[in-house]
């Protein structure tokens, strides 16, 4: 079981218009949001008793899920983090002006009770099950999802798992198979099955998985869960692809690239390097970039006082230069991951 927050006051969470598809993004923190460290034992207790004000969001992920909720998406926090760190965390994200229609945080504190230590690193039997359960809340069956994760843990593996359970790709006996090798414990497994069958199942629910790779995995190590996972190294790149997918304004891109320069000294040539990246490896169609161009000088106008509307100019201006790259190598393809060989390796800190 999970436990999920009402959301606050202002939380984006309107019912969907009947007939329209709504959007929804679903976030893990660690890693993904906040810049943490967790790889010793010191940087554990840090991470812990860790203000809220001392905690750092990566670059350009605050005001990428700000515009998010800001057009009408709904974000949705699943975080691997424990309970007990709640407080802290919400007070993170009102501080940033995140809003969320749910949070939810994994129950470690009742897993030592129950003395069932595997699940402290288990991310499958906790955020698989989750999922599921946050899709059947939410009584929209017309739903797409954009789901964001990093590269540190399980995130690719089990966003891919769920993405084809709502397909109807992994069907029951192989769900079950897939569970088993990965040692979920009985009861959860009789859960996440019972909400598989309950969970309505149509073909593109989840537009994009969007791995940030904080670890500097190689992008061709997610090659196994086919395109639909996207591999990133900044939150540009991140809002190039929303943007592309149409559930993201060109001012909102213009946005985030404006926090990478104003605040991490981010120049053009990186920001344009940046969806030149994504193009080469396949990801991008080229198809958002004369929305940026018109998008442009409106924003400068509104917004491009100083250095930031010079090298967001630089961008739009190398922009067009990418399209042809973008054109060239655009694949869409997906195929069925072989979940039974990866779920033994999936999770790179289970142990």
């Amino acid at each position: 079981m999970t436990s999920v927050s009402r959301p606050p006051a202002k939380a984006n969470s309107l019912p969907p218009q009947p007939g329209a598809v709504s959007r929804i993004t679903r976030w893990d923190l660690d890693k993904t949001y906040l810049r943490t460290e967790f790889d010793t034992l010191r940087d554990l207790v840090k991470t812990a008793f860790e203000s809220p004000e001392a905690k750092r969001a990566n670059p350009g992920a605050s005001t990428l899920l700000r515009e998010m909720a800001s057009s009408g998406i709904r974000v949705h926090i699943l975080s691997g983090s424990p309970e007990q760190m709640r407080r802290s965390l919400e007070r993170k994200l009102k501080l940033d002006g995140i809003e969320w229609a749910s949070f939810t945080l994994k129950p470690n504190l009742r897993n030592v009770l129950r003395l069932r230590f595997r699940a402290l690193r288990d991310q499958l039997g906790y955020k698989l099950p989750a999922l599921l359960g946050l899709r059947i809340q939410e009584h929209d069956e017309l739903a797409r999802e954009w789901l964001f994760g990093d590269d540190s843990e399980a995130d690719a593996f089990v966003y891919s798992l769920y993405s084809d359970i709502l397909e109807g790709t992994v069907d029951e006996t192989l769900l079950r198979a897939i569970a088993r090798r990965g040692k979920m414990y009985d009861d959860v497994l009789d859960t996440t099955l019972f909400r598989a069958r309950s969970v309505p199942r149509e073909k593109g629910r989840v537009a994009r998985i969007l791995i940030h790779l904080d670890q500097q995995t190689p992008p061709d190590v997610f090659a196994a869960y086919g395109r639909r996972v996207v591999p990133f190294y900044n939150y540009l790149q991140a809002a190039f692809l929303c943007q592309e997918d149409g559930t993201l304004a060109p001012r909102s891109v213009l946005r985030v690239g404006a926090e990478l320069v104003e605040k991490h000294r981010f120049d053009g040539d990186q920001l344009a390097r940046s969806y030149l990246d994504l193009a080469r490896r396949g990801h991008l169609r080229g198809t958002g970039i004369s929305e940026l161009q018109v998008a442009f000088e409106p924003w400068f106008q509104e917004e491009g006082t100083g250095r930031k509307g010079q090298e967001l100019r630089r961008l739009v201006d190398r922009l067009p230069d990418s399209a042809a790259v973008a054109k060239a190598n655009h694949n869409d393809e997906r195929t069925l991951p072989d979940y039974l060989a990866l779920v033994t390796r999936h999770n790179r800190r289970r142990e």
